[in-house]
């Protein structure tokens, strides 16, 4: 539990700072949802003035829902609304980013030039596009952000209300891909620990439950699934469909359910001019190296890249391509 050994740096950086910021990244998960809110519960409790930062203008189903029911109980603001907010002195304010350590990817990537203080708390692999000069705790053994913030509630004895406990519950599940990925007995007694506060599994699948039409929308890719080596899935959407980055990982996570299949990779328009590859692995592929070729990122589990004016048969051939080189063909 790396964030269990570094919290007494974490919590001077927190004790000397006068306003924290709390970023993640962009297109907002439970994940990175569940653990900003946790935090944000943390930083209240001892009594620090903070903010979530959050620019997003759409969310998935279940972020929509808990921002929906947390209207007016947690302080969210823009990014443009930040330098409004921060301390006189420079040095007492404080940027926490959570679920990405890659400065392309967060909520807003001015924010990094108007703070000077920051941490990273993450549980995805530093890559060459990774923050520089900030503290950072980050555990790849960690199935996820909300796993480790959880993991500071408990050192800190925080007192959390069943509600935010559920919502930190929701994160494991969601990048767990309901405890089948990335799960370790420390996962299981996260779950234990958050279901003792009084988390409610019945309300995590009410977060987790999906819009019907996207779900159908979906499922028509699934017809045009090509297994390349009997194990590794491949997607392709029609051209003319432009599909949320979150329903292509989706999609990659189902594909995993089906037999031989150890690795999943979905292509897709996530934009009229971008093209979103998001990929899975039962932990025999290193999909990571795969995409990091490909200026992508993630770990050897769960990842993602996209592709700038490239169609989506360019895409599937320098992934194929990048396979084909791993596996040594």
């Amino acid at each position: 539990m790396e964030i269990v050994k570094k919290r007494k740096v974490l919590f001077k950086k927190i004790k000397h700072a006068k306003k924290i910021f709390i970023m993640a990244h962009k297109n907002l998960d439970l994940d990175a949802l569940g653990s900003s809110i946790g935090l944000y519960k943390i930083l209240k409790q001892k009594k620090k003035e903070c903010y979530i930062i959050i620019d997003d203008t759409k969310h998935e189903l279940g972020v929509e829902k808990i921002l929906k029911e947390l209207d007016g109980c947690i302080d969210i603001i823009k990014g443009e609304k930040v330098k409004q907010k921060l301390h006189k002195n420079e040095k007492s304010n404080l940027l926490i980013i959570l679920d990405t350590n890659k400065k392309d990817l967060v909520q807003n990537e001015d924010i990094l030039k108007l703070i000077e203080n920051k941490v990273i708390i993450d549980h995805h692999k530093l890559g060459k596009n990774s923050i520089k000069d900030v503290f950072i705790i980050q555990d790849e053994e960690s199935s996820s952000t909300c796993e480790m913030i959880t993991n500071l509630i408990e050192a800190y004895d925080v007192d959390i209300d069943p509600y935010f406990a559920t919502i930190l519950l929701s994160g494991i599940v969601l990048d767990t891909n309901n405890f089948m990925l990335k799960t370790s007995k420390e996962t299981f007694y996260t779950a234990y620990y958050l279901t003792s506060l009084g988390a409610s599994a019945k309300k995590v699948q009410y977060l987790l439950k999906q819009d019907i039409k996207e779900y159908t929308e979906r499922q028509k890719l699934l017809s045009k699934v090509e297994v390349v080596n009997d194990k590794i899935a491949f997607a392709k959407a029609a051209a003319t469909t432009i599909y949320r980055r979150e329903e292509l990982a989706k999609l990659a996570d189902t594909l995993l359910f089906f037999n031989n299949i150890e690795a999943s990779f979905v292509i897709g328009k996530i934009s009229k001019d971008v093209v979103g590859v998001s990929a899975r692995s039962l932990g025999n592929h290193n999909i990571l190296e795969i995409l990091e070729k490909l200026g992508g990122g993630g770990d050897e589990e769960a990842g993602a890249v996209t592709f700038k004016k490239k169609t989506i048969s360019q895409v599937e051939k320098l992934l194929k391509a990048e396979i084909k080189k791993q596996e040594g063909e």
